[in-house]
């Protein structure tokens, strides 16, 4: 049996494409190869448990081998192998139509896994590394001949009677000069463990050696000896594929360090396994993030059929679990899938719904079955929660109810229980409910302790999307307003329409804006007089609220006008403190040194004091206190 021919695929462009447009994927050869000698042991696996197969089924794993003095890379397997004519309609028919319109399409094409996806093109990404291909296979079919199939990258093939004398297939690539690099073991290696490390078939690449037993010596101590075995690189039966019910806590947590060894155990994790109305399977896990937002996504890898895709996952995950880690396998999202296909597809879509429905209701589970270990992990799991609440309608929805906020004590209270808890000293005059908050405890304890005095909580809301969540609740809960602690002096937080009568006198008022005008000098500070409490700091340094959270904005990278916005501060000080009183009855040279003075304790307290600056308050205390008078007080 010799025969030659031509290969039918309508035009002799096709190899030309795979070589120069797919050349930045050409490792993912390997996976197609691979993944095709998986699927014909699958084959001969099924037809042997369904008695279509009498034979011995035998070793059934799958072999990589590769010859560096050769220049070759072997893919083997025992599934069930072709006959002549299953290799003449399998390998020489590529199954497309419209040649013309596939090179118009394609011709700028940076996206491989969608050409090769799309028109079945797998086999042939072997042309990607090789300058010449050879396939010797055998049938399980009783009586077959073993066939060799020979192409050199053209689309001309030579077919004949092969050697090969066991059933299956052997994939012989000769790799030109330019793919010299798959002739690595360390390169093959890394794109075995990449694309092949869960297939539910052995993936034997090479060898290793190991200490086995080997008696004992004169005294009686055990003796061991080296020995080769076979190197299986892959996990055949991962977490994922598994039954929940057969796992156990130890099963999930060496899994995730079998996934990511360098990481911190997880808080906790989600086993998927739906059939209907799609097929998926997985299992997510909830790392420690705290506040790194951006710097722990692409963590969630992809699979179909336990062949690894792509670790890019958008738009089948909701973007705000992105920050999860973890595995999801579909067999309904193809092996070679592209972007524009992830945004079209009706199953993603379903999938992607599925998942943000699982993760709500395994948080809410949570909760109600332990509220203390739900708090003690929210610090971890509140950046997950509160993106979702800000980003998509239905987990706010689902998520309001074990969505907890957490003030400057430590304390923690769902959205209700917090809304009951403030009402109604948090009320102003209008009937609106003022939740205040933090976001820098260190920097704003001054603040935050001038509003304990009232009686005010404070909540902490310090992460990167709680600016956006700060907005979000303001639309979604009924006559609610957020402020910064430090956006207002404690009196005027929350307006309650009282007044604190003035001990100033009009005179008194003027000359009090003159001095401390005099004392501020910086064009974007300005100065009020305000009827305070006395127990309220003599000066008080704020930004407003809407300054503040557009420039938050802006740093997030959401509105960028705002980030060019002017810090516009304003100096409030208390005409009813005693020290303002005592600044009114000194001398003038005093009176400026004092507002200074004032003025820099209330900049120290908020963190604005540096330099030039806080070495010249520095000098003035030791002035105040009696020290040398060789300081300047200035």
């Amino acid at each position: 049996m010799q025969e030659k021919g031509t290969i039918s695929i309508h035009t002799e462009n096709i190899f030309p494409i795979i070589k120069k447009f797919l050349y930045s994927d050409n490792e993912i050869f390997l996976r197609e190869l691979v993944s095709n000698a998986v699927d014909a042991t699958q084959k001969i696996r099924r037809l042997s448990a369904l008695g279509q197969f009498a034979g011995t089924l035998g070793e059934t794993q799958v072999e990589v081998a590769f010859d560096e003095k050769k220049k070759t890379i072997t893919i083997s397997d025992q599934g069930i192998g072709m006959t002549a004519e299953e290799v003449k309609k399998y390998i020489n028919q590529i199954a497309f139509s419209g040649a013309t319109e596939f090179l118009e399409k394609y011709e700028k094409a940076k996206d491989a896994g969608e050409i090769i996806g799309k028109f079945g093109l797998g086999f042939y990404s072997a042309f990607m590394v090789a300058s010449r291909v050879e396939i010797e296979t055998l049938s399980y079919q009783e009586n077959a001949e073993p066939v060799h199939w020979e192409c050199d990258g053209s689309t001309s093939f030579e077919i004949k009677k092969g050697k090969r004398k066991t059933r299956g297939t052997d994939v012989i690539l000769h790799v030109n000069e330019d793919s010299k690099e798959f002739l690595d073991r360390y390169r093959l290696q890394e794109i075995l463990d990449k694309y092949c490390k869960f297939l539910p078939v052995p993936i034997k690449f090479g060898t290793r050696k190991e200490q086995v037993p080997d008696g004992e010596d004169q005294e009686g101590k055990p003796k061991f000896k080296e020995v080769e075995k076979d190197h299986i690189i892959n996990n055949t039966a991962p977490a994922w594929t598994r039954k929940p019910a057969d796992l156990k806590d130890e099963d999930y947590l060496a899994f995730y360090r079998e996934l990511y060894p360098m990481s911190p155990d997880p808080l906790f994790w989600i086993h998927l396994n739906v059939d209907y109305p799609f097929n998926l399977t997985g299992i997510l896990y909830f790392p420690q993030v705290k506040n790194e937002l951006e710097f722990q996504r692409n963590k969630i890898k992809l699979f179909s059929r336990q062949v690894f895709i792509t670790d890019e996952v958008k738009d089948i995950v909701p973007d705000f679990l992105m920050l999860l880690h973890g595995v999801i396998d579909s067999p309904d999202i193809p092996l070679n899938v592209s972007r524009s296909f992830l945004q079209a597809d009706s199953s993603v879509r379903r999938i992607n719904s599925y998942i943000s429905k699982k993760v709500a209701d395994k948080l809410g589970e949570l909760f109600k079955s332990d509220r203390k270990s739900y708090e003690e992990k929210w610090d971890d799991i509140s950046l997950f929660v509160k993106y979702g609440m800000v980003t998509d309608e239905k987990f706010y929805d689902r998520a309001k109810d074990f969505a907890l906020l957490k003030n400057v004590k430590n304390e923690y209270h769902t959205l209700e229980e917090y809304k009951d808890r403030i009402n109604p000293l948090q009320t102003d005059k209008d009937g609106t409910l003022v939740y205040l908050y933090a976001t820098d405890p260190a920097i704003q304890d001054a603040y935050i302790q001038s509003a304990a005095k009232k009686g005010y909580d404070v909540l902490l809301l310090d992460s990167p999307v709680d600016n956006h969540f700060v907005s979000h609740l303001e639309q979604k809960l009924e006559k609610t307003a957020l402020k910064r602690v430090d956006s207002d002096v404690a009196d005027q937080l929350i307006p309650k329409g009282d007044k604190t009568e003035t001990v100033l006198s009009e005179e008194q008022m003027n000359r009090v804006r003159e001095v401390f005008g005099k004392a501020v000098q910086k064009p974007e500070m300005s100065v009020e007089l305000a009827s305070l409490s006395p127990e309220e700091p003599p000066v008080t340094v704020t930004i407003d609220e809407f300054t503040q959270r557009m420039k938050e904005m802006a740093k997030t990278g959401g509105m960028s006008f705002y980030g060019n916005l002017p810090d516009r501060y304003k100096v409030v000080v208390n005409g009813n403190h005693p020290l303002t009183l005592r600044i009114l009855n000194e001398s003038e040279e005093q009176q400026t040194l004092l507002a200074r003075q004032a003025l820099d304790l209330a900049l120290l307290s908020r963190g604005m004091l540096t330099g030039a600056e806080l070495t010249a308050f520095v000098n003035r205390s030791v002035y105040f206190i009696g020290g040398e008078p060789g300081g300047n007080p200035s």
